[in-house]
């Protein structure tokens, strides 16, 4: 059974529904007419026909085109921030139907290193975004010990950089934080791994991954909930790819923050 919850785009769906009727009525019976809808009943006509459009057009915009999502924490880091400001394209993996997340259109799949936006598998109500690591088919094998990942057998190359250098209050024991890049698909992208972090015992450190499933992680590696610990995601939980940073919002580093806006991610 499809678990439905109320979130922000239920209200929306819900509002659309609820002003719909009173829209169309107003249309068609006042259309050649310049009388307006009287009484307490009147107001209620008008204010259903003066909002209906707008809650239609914010409902189409934010459930096929792009939703506005803000990073709460730092498993994404270094590629995204606590405080980063996202734009997340819906119409990427498919056109969904608003509160059902049924795929009405489908128009592509998540690509192995896209940043992706999904619901949560153990809480539909909290929005998680990770790299997509593993397709559907694929064999993904962690490796704890060299924080290393295998995928179909073959390994992921990571190629070190240095300690990283870059906004650091989320992160602890920063002389031992070690920026390096990881090439997924055609993108390389830059990650996170902390010298002497200790082996974490995570419950899925090799799995084949079935039909409509996706493996992800976090940039973040060693301070990442991710699919090492709570396992797959379900391709109907996918919400969207992100895109871009379209604003940063940290008081501490408020201008170093600014030079983000814009940022493609990738």
């Amino acid at each position: 059974m499809n678990e439905i919850h109320l979130d922000f785009e239920a209200y929306l769906t819900l509002a659309v529904l609820l002003t719909i009727v009173p829209w169309f009525y107003v249309k068609f019976k006042y259309r050649k007419s310049d009388k307006t809808p009287e009484g307490v009943a009147g107001h209620i006509l008008s204010f259903a026909y003066s909002f209906f459009p707008v809650f239609f057009f914010v409902l189409l915009v934010r459930t096929f085109v792009f939703e506005p999502f803000r990073i709460p924490s730092s498993s994404m880091m270094p590629t995204l921030l606590t405080g980063d400001f996202i734009v997340v394209s819906k119409y990427s993996y498919g056109l969904k139907l608003p509160v059902l997340h049924d795929t009405i259109i489908e128009i592509g799949h998540p690509k192995r290193g896209d940043v992706a936006v999904f619901r949560y598998p153990l809480d539909q109500k909290l929005d998680y975004i990770k790299r997509v690591i593993g397709l559907p088919g694929d064999d993904v094998f962690y490796d704890v010990r060299t924080k290393h990942v295998y995928i179909n057998g073959e390994l992921i190359e990571q190629d070190k950089i240095g300690v990283y250098e870059g906004f650091l209050d989320d992160l602890q024991a920063r002389n031992r934080v070690i920026e390096k890049t990881e090439q997924l698909g055609d993108q390389s992208h830059r990650m996170l791994t902390i010298n002497g972090a200790d082996i974490q015992n995570f419950q899925y450190t090799r799995l084949k991954v079935p039909e409509g499933h996706y493996f992800v992680m976090g940039d973040n590696r060693d301070n990442s909930a991710d699919s090492r610990y709570w396992g797959l995601v379900p391709e109907r939980n996918l919400v969207g790819r992100a895109e871009f940073i379209w604003m940063h919002w940290r008081t501490p580093h408020f201008f170093e923050g600014l030079k983000r806006i814009g940022s493609k991610i990738i």
